[in-house]
């Protein structure tokens, strides 16, 4: 797959959109002072790239009761196992991330629960997994770097 070339008017719209997805079109032209048709042919380019897939929506999981996070890095019996577990995972709509991984941990996932108590039964129905050999636990006590923005910026600054 060849490399999508980023000019500056992309990188803007980028970096517009990365602070809200939902934006108008209309809203990045004012800002750029481009057309509206202008954003849009480049952000469907973009799409079609592969560069941009989809959009995100952020939640306040804390609002929604959701602001226990834990981290599982997960020991395998064998590592043949490793695609019938993380299909498995994948059935846990608590396990929102999961990486295959060298190291310690043959799979490292995020999971978000209420409380501890709800944080535990997700752990054990992990423990239960087919293929599972044991768990180890993290507490998140506090999410301090989330910035998507300051990675983009190092990239563009590579081109």
């Amino acid at each position: 797959m060849s490399k999508f070339n980023l000019d500056d008017v992309d990188q803007q719209i980028l970096d517009i959109l990365i602070d809200n997805t939902r934006i108008p079109f209309t809203d990045i032209s004012k800002r750029l002072l481009i057309s509206a048709g202008t954003v849009h042919v480049r952000v469907k380019k973009m799409e079609e790239a592969g560069i941009i897939r989809g959009s995100s929506l952020n939640l306040d999981y804390n609002k929604l009761g959701y602001s226990f996070i834990a981290y599982v890095g997960i020991f395998l019996e064998r590592t043949s196992k490793t695609v019938e577990v993380i299909e498995a995972l994948n059935e846990i709509p608590y396990v929102t991330v999961a990486h295959i991984t060298t190291g310690k941990f043959n799979i490292f996932c995020k999971v978000r629960a209420r409380d501890t108590l709800h944080a535990k039964e997700i752990i054990f129905t992990i423990d239960d997994i087919d293929g599972v050999s044991r768990t180890e636990t993290m507490i998140s006590m506090e999410e301090s770097i989330n910035d998507k923005k300051r990675l983009m910026h190092r990239i563009f600054n590579e081109f």
